[in-house]
């Protein structure tokens, strides 16, 4: 997924051979600089899986933190070894602006601030790395993407499953057509949620409830395997009004994806039951990862589909990066480095919103939703 530059490698190796060949000493090629990040927002995410992972990192480095809390900023800082003067917070945000070591910016934050510390960053002159779901609506995923477009600037989303061996590894085999003609593809994502005054269960700050937070997983997943985008969709809400957790938003969510080749996507997502599987049934055979879009342990299958027979685990080649964050890190870095555009842009982001969009439609008009293109 992350290209080498080849071009330049192969000119180096020529450089140095011609200059050993005459007697003289080979100049050493310049160290590609490594791309500077800061992370917005030091809660779970940002601090527990972000930040530990630019040790796995070949062109990205941690170099600035945003948070509101400036005693745990300070601590942390003293962790990374971060430079005192790279410590802001959301009021200071702005200035970023007048730190040129600051290339990318990583928001780590609640849903519903995304846009705003998106849009910031890009008027700031800085590149951005948002976290999925993109936005609590489609309009304004389409102003986080004129903001960065605006600004001559990148803008890709933390889809870290495009980065991950048995994901990748499961999209290569039903593309080579291993299992046959795709004919159906399931998937379950949840967890159960337990604080019900947590950020998420609150819709001002998650824009919805297991769909968004868990079930985009789900989406995504449906995209990305099949190839396709989905043309219609039809989705069935199941939530107990009277579990606290649940007064503001949904907990079990059943969606139905009709894709142009025929294919059809069951999806659900739910915050009352642990699940994490994808399945792809083709004519002749399945793909199936369970855990699959986990923080570990992630497992793949593949089986011939005749009945009794049992479906074999496999080990899929390594990832573009030592592990999935350190992937999707770098991918940016690189895209930064070399004027590419991510492979999960804005856009990508913006497509899953507006479907969500249609399931939550659906949803409440218990009605099919045909999906624009």
């Amino acid at each position: 997924m992350v290209d080498l530059n080849r071009r330049g490698l192969m000119l180096a190796a020529s450089g140095a051979l011609a200059a050993s060949a005459l007697g003289t000493p080979a100049l050493a090629a310049p160290a590609e600089r490594k791309i500077g990040y800061a992370i917005v927002g030091l809660g779970g995410y940002g601090l527990g899986i972000i930040a530990p992972q630019f040790k796995n990192c070949q062109h990205s480095r941690l170099l600035a933190l945003v948070s509101g809390d400036p005693a745990k900023a300070k601590r942390v800082a003293g962790e990374y070894g971060i430079l005192e003067r790279n410590i802001y917070n959301y009021q200071s945000y702005d200035s970023i602006k007048d730190n040129p070591d600051i290339d990318v910016v990583y928001v780590c934050l609640p849903v519903a601030m995304h846009a705003e510390y998106t849009i910031r960053a890009a008027k700031a002159g800085k590149h951005v790395l948002c976290e999925k779901p993109m936005a609590v609506s489609s309009r304004e995923c389409e102003a986080m993407i004129a903001a960065c477009k605006s600004a001559g600037k990148k803008l890709m989303i933390g889809y870290r499953c495009h980065f991950e061996p048995n994901n990748l590894e499961a999209i290569r085999r039903a593309r080579a057509g291993e299992i046959g003609k795709l004919r159906y593809f399931r998937s379950e994502h949840g967890f159960v949620a337990g604080n019900p005054s947590a950020w998420r269960l609150k819709k001002a700050m998650s824009g919805g409830g297991s769909l968004m937070d868990i079930g985009i997983y789900a989406l995504n997943a449906a995209r990305y395997m099949t190839g396709e985008e989905p043309v219609a969709v039809y989705a069935t809400e199941r939530t107990d009004r009277s579990d606290p957790r649940f007064r503001e938003v949904e907990d079990m969510i059943e969606f139905e994806l009709e894709f142009p080749s025929g294919v059809l996507g069951s999806c659900m997502s739910m915050y009352s039951a642990n699940r994490n599987q994808i399945l792809l049934m083709g004519d002749k055979g399945r793909i199936e990862l369970e855990p699959a879009t986990s923080y570990r342990g992630i497992k793949l299958w593949v089986g011939n589909g005749r009945g009794g027979d049992g479906a074999a685990e496999i080990t899929p080649p390594p990832g573009p990066g030592a592990t999935m964050w350190a992937g999707q890190l770098d991918h940016m870095a690189q895209c930064v480095l070399q004027n590419r555009e991510p492979i999960v842009a804005g856009e990508e982001g913006l497509k899953d919103i507006r479907i969500i969009e249609a399931v939550y439609q659906s949803a409440r008009e218990r009605r099919r939703i045909a999906l624009r293109a």
